[in-house]
């Protein structure tokens, strides 16, 4: 993966420059982490937005509802229960003569 540079002030060098220090992890590090944690946090701000924005309209939020509660609907039929990876027992483990 290519570098560039990218010019900041001193005072803004020194925070990453000492949080570096502190952790014991390069420079770098501390900078991806923060901008990941930046994009996640704007990612989440949209997200909260939207359903924000759904929960205001009566009909729409109403459609999600109804979604819901056919996704979160009964799935015996579809899957059994004693499908593997349904078992609160793990993988294989019906419980029967376990």
């Amino acid at each position: 993966m290519g570098q560039t540079t990218v010019r900041v002030t001193e005072s803004t060098r020194t925070l990453p420059r000492h949080l570096a220090a502190a952790e014991g992890r390069p420079m770098q590090t501390i900078i991806v982490t923060a901008l990941e944690a930046y994009r996640s946090e704007r990612f989440l701000k949209a997200v909260n937005t939207g359903y924000a924005s759904l929960r205001d309209d009566a009909a729409a939020w109403a459609r999600v509802a109804e979604e819901r509660g056919f996704l979160n609907g009964p799935r015996a039929p579809i899957l059994p229960p004693s499908a593997a990876w349904y078992s609160v027992h793990g993988a294989g483990d019906s419980r029967e003569g376990a």
